[in-house]
């Protein structure tokens, strides 16, 4: 069975030589779908209360949870962190500036949203957010180590899976709420059938390229 997240990250820096109080934890959803906005949350836990983070012990990476599971955990996340935010830059900002800088600013957006101000930023995978004058730390594979990390991870999951679902009203023919506009048989056959919507990366390869 795979370790879970925990908090010996936030510890580290929360304590001297590197003393901080407010971590941000910060993560994506949707970077690799074919449709659909790139959506980045960050959270910050309450390190400083036992009763709230003994809610959170069932956190994990969003990609080891049921979508059951990731809205139960929305809201227990959502009820107790000190501060969380979301990010959210559509198809047709990434078809414009590319998806590596549409994550980016989702993130920034996300950051910079917080109600509670970080004063430290743990941020998944290699993304440095060098315009924000915060320190920070980027960790592969993040949302498997950190549990900020990983709570950033559910709620930029299900607020994404959230507006897939009502796009899906809005194109019913391409299945959007099932595959999230991932690249699935499903959703390659019906963009053959029917062409891309507005809500397609047009700048992606399988978007540019005729779909069989």
């Amino acid at each position: 069975m795979a370790a879970k997240p925990h908090l010996l990250i936030e510890t580290a820096v929360t304590h001297p030589p590197a003393v901080y109080t407010h971590i941000a934890g910060l993560d994506e959803a949707g970077r690799g779908a074919l449709a659909g906005p790139v959506v980045a949350a960050a959270v910050i836990l309450p390190l400083d209360s036992p009763d709230s983070l003994y809610q959170l012990e069932e956190v994990n990476d969003s990609k080891q949870l049921t979508p059951k599971s990731r809205e139960v955990l929305f809201s227990r996340i959502t009820h107790h962190a000190t501060a969380f935010a979301v990010g959210i830059v559509p198809a047709q900002t990434i078809d414009l500036i590319g998806i590596i800088p549409a994550t980016k600013e989702a993130m920034r957006t996300a950051a910079a949203q917080l109600t509670t101000a970080p004063d430290y930023l743990l941020i998944d995978g290699r993304i440095r957010l060098t315009t924000l004058n915060i320190p920070q730390q980027s960790i592969i594979r993040g949302d498997s180590q950190s549990l900020s990390i990983a709570a950033a991870s559910i709620i930029a999951k299900v607020t994404r899976d959230r507006l897939m679902a009502e796009l899906d009203s809005q194109y019913p023919q391409y299945g959007f709420a099932r595959h999230k506009g991932y690249g699935t048989k499903m959703h390659r056959r019906a963009i053959a059938q029917f062409g891309p919507c507005p809500q397609h990366r047009h700048s992606f390869s399988p978007i540019r390229q005729p779909l069989v």
